[in-house]
């Protein structure tokens, strides 16, 4: 499954203003690979303008925020029916863990336990505008601890290992007064909405994705896709895995004609279509659409097809600022 999980889908419609002013203040918006201030994306957009106006209508954003639940519903259902035995969780972080004494490429969590801790109130105090509203959507408020799979963990890095990515090994998240000390909102809003806090063994796994200046390349999430599917085959054990990736899609700036590209691509598996979109379309947190990547890559693999739950722009700004969210799972077909 590939799932959205921006602050939108636990914010009420009538709240997300709060990040809407932030929008408007924000010096640098990321925008096809040019950075801009936010009078300067409105103008760039100005023929737009007038339909993100009315995407921000009160009724317009309660009716995006129901259908992101719905699919969000979907999902879960779905990954309930599956009844996996481990779950492998591929997203990022966004400097909530990793800090600049440490920042892997890619890491594989393979501790025991895997906790998702509230933030402190002086935490709280330092978030963005309109963030704090979301925290119960991907943490418990009075947390909650998962279980990891360190076996599974192990057995995968060593076949990725062999297949020559030399990735970051880890059984406890680094901590510190400057940092979160729990699980990262990009896997805690799977645990919560998807797995409804009753995930099965997981193994996170952590792409760099937006932070300069070792971010894997596309055509590298890609070729990890397949790594990881090979070695997803050579578990020790006969088992029912399943394979989230988190996050999405492009923000803060929405770019439907992007996502679309993405989308359609992952639909066809068109793998050199998605390896071609220039990095610097992924800046910003846009970047998350590169946790899908591996992902297809490896529903690629096993020939399984991609259904998509819904798409759903969600506008806040008369710039195009706000969330596009996607939901999808590939079975056979």
């Amino acid at each position: 499954m590939g799932c959205s999980h921006g602050p939108m889908l636990a914010t009420p419609p009538e709240m997300w203003d709060l990040r809407a002013g932030a929008d408007r203040k924000h010096a640098q918006h990321w925008f096809r690979g040019e950075s801009m201030s936010y009078d300067a994306l409105l103008a760039a957009r100005a023929d737009e303008s007038p339909r993100f106006a009315q995407a921000i209508e009160p009724g317009a954003r309660q009716a995006r925020f129901d259908a992101c639940q719905r699919a969000l519903d979907t999902l879960a259902d779905r990954f309930a029916a599956a009844r996996p035995e481990v779950v492998i969780l591929l997203g990022n972080d966004q400097r909530e863990v990793f800090k600049e004494d440490l920042t892997p490429s890619i890491t594989v969590y393979a501790g025991e336990r895997i906790e998702n801790i509230p933030l402190t109130e002086a935490q709280i105090a330092r978030l963005p505008p309109g963030v704090a509203v979301a925290e119960a959507g991907h943490c418990p408020p009075q947390g909650a601890t998962y279980p990891g799979s360190p076996e599974v963990a192990d057995a995968l890095i060593r076949s990725l290992c062999d297949a020559h990515f030399d990735v970051a090994r880890s059984v406890r998240l680094p901590g510190g007064d400057d940092r979160q000390h729990g699980i990262p909102h990009a896997f805690g809003f799977l645990y919560r909405r998807i797995m409804r806090d009753m995930p099965a063994p997981s193994v996170p796994i952590f792409l760099n994705v937006g932070v300069a200046p070792n971010q894997p390349r596309a055509a590298r999430c890609l070729a990890f896709g397949h790594a990881l599917r090979a070695a997803i085959a050579h578990l020790p054990h006969d088992m029912r895995v399943a394979v989230l990736a988190s996050g999405g899609m492009t923000h803060f700036v929405i770019d439907e004609a992007l996502d679309r590209r993405v989308l359609d691509a992952f639909a066809a598996r068109d793998e050199a279509a998605l390896a071609e979109i220039p990095e610097s379309y992924f800046n910003g947190n846009t970047a998350e659409i590169k946790s899908w990547y591996p992902l297809a890559a490896a529903m690629h693999d096993i020939d399984w097809h991609m259904t998509l739950v819904d798409y759903v722009p969600c506008y806040r700004t008369e710039a195009g600022t706000g969330n596009a969210m996607a939901f999808a799972y590939w079975a056979p077909a």
